[in-house]
């Protein structure tokens, strides 16, 4: 991961997941407030599904990807010709993708609705995310202090969802756990992005002067800045579900209304014809 691409990969999952998660969890607050068993519904559980397994596949794809790239370890891990251990590294970032991994099929297990703990899809995240911060509070040592640093931040949002993710394992549905847990993940994957920038930028060239003590002041202020920017985000994703919600419903009501006017208008004019039908067959028996 020494390389800006190997943070804005993961980065980018977080991202995407935080992302995701703002869409998802208002739009299931929302709806089962109007109905008790949209939680039921197939559509639901089968895009739960998919989630579970498209984050188990990343966090295996990640997995082989940190292994057989050019200079991976390709699972060994330790030399016995030359007494060392084999790229650490690497298999630091693989264990990391290894447990979430573990939890991606304990969420499949979950949305399958097999006969699993209940609440073992949170309890499995929150131990992946420990397993990382545990990781990572360990990644810095022996490191210049900027870079100390920024991996240092990364624990306050890793420790933060797996807190979270461990309180819903027995407060289920609650929007604010969600919401939390959900501005954590955002934090990571744009952080994940700033580590990448400060120390091994796209455009080339050195990285920050990693002793100048202004630059992890400003870092920390820049994490703050993240932090309440997403903050934002995250809050304002509900109302602008909730409108939209209601916009989708109220377009939904106009269209019924519209097409019972139709059938109605159609069922008068066929009772008409009907009835001039009926009134022109008679008048010439009349007539007789």
């Amino acid at each position: 991961m020494k390389s800006f691409e190997g943070h804005a990969l993961p980065g980018s999952y977080f991202l995407g997941l935080g992302l995701l998660w703002c869409v998802k969890h208002p739009i299931k607050h929302f709806m089962q407030k109007e109905n008790k068993i949209f939680s039921a519904n197939k559509y639901f559980q089968c895009l739960e599904v998919l989630e579970a397994v498209a984050k188990t596949s990343l966090s295996l794809i990640g997995f082989f990807a940190g292994q057989f790239i050019p200079g991976g370890p390709c699972l060994h891990l330790y030399n016995k010709n030359g007494n060392s251990w084999v790229n650490l590294l690497a298999w630091t970032h693989g264990t990391m993708y290894l447990a979430y991994g573990l939890s991606g099929i304990a969420e499949v297990l979950s949305a399958l609705h097999l006969k699993v703990l209940p609440g073992l899809d949170h309890f499995m995240l929150s131990q992946a995310m420990f397993i990382q911060g545990l990781l990572f509070y360990f990644h810095g040592h022996d490191r210049l202090a900027l870079d100390q640093h920024v991996h240092l931040l990364m624990l306050l949002p890793i420790f933060g969802g797996a807190f979270c993710s461990l309180f819903e394992v027995f407060l289920r549905n609650r929007p604010i756990l969600e919401l939390l847990k959900t501005s954590m993940f955002l934090l990571q994957g744009s952080w994940f992005w700033q580590i990448g920038f400060v120390l091994y930028p796209p455009w080339g060239g050195p990285g920050w002067d990693q002793s100048d003590h202004e630059n992890i002041m400003f870092i920390t202020m820049c994490f703050c800045w993240h932090y309440m920017a997403i903050l934002l985000l995250v809050t304002l994703s509900y109302p602008t579900t909730y409108w939209c919600i209601k916009i989708w419903k109220k377009c939904i009501r106009l269209q019924d209304t519209e097409r019972l006017k139709f059938v109605r208008s159609s069922y008068t004019l066929l009772l008409r014809a009907t009835d001039q039908e009926g009134d022109g067959s008679k008048q010439p028996f009349l007539h007789s």
